[in-house]
């Protein structure tokens, strides 16, 4: 089955509704960034799949938009429709320069019928998210405060460490 643009778009429309519908609440600190990063970093280097590297693509560029959002809420500097322009903003930034370098959409590399490279980015920025809200659940059982220290990066890298395995072992 040939990913076409329509699809691509529809499916990247879905992953921007999707961050942009995050709370401002789950801000995203720089050592969750930086740490998001290495873990790409990390996954590159050892030659994974691109498939789970680009979980954290997605990861990185779901933690950078809301870092930023928050950066410019802080600054003073909100506007109307900043968390859909920034997020399309970083999203376009990566995954159009892989469109137009042939890495996404090449008809070898797919998964489920989805470029890989689109599908680990879109479960990325869903797990990432997931992470956050599992984070602030867990705050509110405990009456604001987290049940450990650096909770929120701690709880981020574990669950996108795992569902990195997870689908490593699937393709395998």
């Amino acid at each position: 089955m040939q990913l076409n643009k329509i699809s691509i778009f529809s499916f990247l429309s879905f992953l921007f509704l999707g961050i942009a519908s995050a709370p401002v609440a789950k801000a995203v600190c720089p050592l969750c960034v930086v740490a998001v990063g290495a873990g790409l970093g990390l996954s590159r280097w050892i030659g994974l799949d691109d498939v789970v590297s680009s979980i954290w693509i997605g990861a990185l560029l779901a933690s950078l938009s809301i870092w930023t959002i928050t950066w410019l809420n802080k600054k003073g500097w909100g506007f109307k429709y900043q968390k859909v322009v920034i997020s399309i903003a970083y999203y376009a930034l990566v995954l159009i320069p892989l469109y137009y370098s042939d890495i996404i959409g090449h008809p070898l590399n797919k998964i489920f019928g989805i470029d890989k490279i689109i599908f680990g980015s879109a479960l990325g920025t869903a797990v990432f998210l997931a992470s956050l809200w599992l984070h602030s659940y867990l705050r509110a059982k405990n009456q604001g405060k987290s049940f450990f220290p650096y909770q929120r990066i701690t709880l981020s890298v574990i669950i996108l460490l795992l569902t990195s395995i997870i689908l490593y072992f699937l393709i395998k």
